[in-house]
This record gives structure tokens, C-alpha cells and sequence, in this order.
């Protein structure tokens, strides 16, 4: 079953599943120059839209880069580091980038993971992992621009909205016992096998 506003706000606050943690959808912050709108985050009404962080790992598709992306053997070296409020994805590029929220995940919850539409309606996706019962960490994932153009990404604003589901039975064998290896990550972590 899909869980609602109240229980996200109740298991975040008392039991710490996401910090930090906005119990209202955010549009607006103030700023030394006034009023600034933001792409939203915080809770909604069956989810909780996350905030992309500062560091993005960015892919650039018209430098002649040699190699294969290979998951077994990831090269970083293709990839520039950017840290800033706005990271410019190049035209069919992609950035590799992390929540700016820690999870906590219950072990009778998955949670999954979609785009916020304000981004797909600008041609820019955001792939995400599903959350395992009892994962914890700050969440990878990339940021594709699909589009012929550079697209801006507003860092510490929402990038995505993730869903929590709750089974019917708790799990035999949760994230945490089987020792999953991005267990409580905190910075990136490349691929591992």
C-alpha cells in the first residue's frame, strides 16, 4: 500500500527516515534579496520530492573521450567534477549526482523513484534505483539531458519524488542483512560488482 502525507511526516520525524526533513512542500525561499522561487520539495500528498546536492560528476558527449562506460570497470576520468548552485548539462550529456537528503528506510517499506515533471517537460530525466527495505545513505543517481541544448539543474532544490510502499508481510532478507555494498554512503560511490 502507497503511504500518505501523515505517515511520511510521523516516520521522519520520530524515526529520523529523512534528513533533513521539510513536513510541507516548499516553493519559495527567502534569500538576502527577497522572495526566491524554487523547484519543489518536501512532502506531498503520497510522496516526498527530493532535493538534488551541490556535486555532480558531468559527462559531456562532444569531448572525445576513448573508452567504454563499463559498469564491472567504471573510468571516472571521463567524467568532470562541478560543485555549484547551478550544474549546466551539456547537449545528450548526463551528470551523476546525489541527493541532498539521508535515508533511513523502514524494513516493511520500498521505495521507488520517479522525475519531477517540471524536469521531464523540459527533456531532462532523472534515473533512480528503487530504495530497499533498511537501506540507508544519500542517494546516486543520473541526470540525463535528452535535449539538443544545454540544460540548467538547480542544485539543493527538488529533482525527484519518491514513493513509499508498504508490504503486507516484512521481508526475510532486508538491505541491511544481506550487507548491500552502497550500504550508508555518504559521497559518491562508483559502481561496484
Amino acid at each position: 500500500m502507497i503511504k500518505s502525507d501523515g505517515w511520511i511526516i510521523r516516520t521522519a520525524q520520530e524515526k529520523g527516515m529523512i534528513e533533513p526533513f521539510e513536513a510541507k512542500q516548499v516553493k519559495g525561499v527567502e534569500t538576502a534579496s527577497g522572495p526566491k522561487p524554487v523547484i519543489s520539495y518536501g512532502v506531498s500528498s503520497y510522496g516526498y520530492d527530493i532535493r538534488v546536492a551541490r556535486q555532480f560528476k558531468v559527462l559531456d558527449p562532444s569531448k572525445q573521450h576513448t573508452g567504454v562506460v563499463d559498469p564491472k570497470n567504471f573510468d571516472q576520468s571521463s567524467y568532470e567534477d562541478y560543485v555549484g548552485d547551478v550544474c549546466v548539462i551539456p547537449p545528450h550529456g548526463m551528470a551523476i549526482a546525489q541527493s541532498f537528503e539521508y535515508f533511513r528506510i523502514p524494513r516493511e517499506v520500498l521505495v521507488i523513484c520517479n522525475g519531477k515533471s517540471t524536469y521531464a517537460r523540459c527533456g531532462i530525466q532523472v534515473s533512480i534505483a528503487p530504495l530497499e527495505p533498511e537501506w540507508e545513505g544519500r542517494l546516486t543517481f543520473s541526470i540525463t539531458n535528452t535535449t539538443a541544448l544545454p540544460a540548467k539543474v538547480y542544485a539543493e532544490e527538488g529533482i525527484a519524488q519518491i514513493l513509499f510502499l508498504e508490504s503486507d508481510e516484512v521481508c526475510k532478507t532486508s538491505y541491511a542483512d544481506k550487507q548491500g555494498k552502497y550500504q550508508r554512503q555518504t559521497a559518491f560511490a562508483p559502481p561496484k560488482v
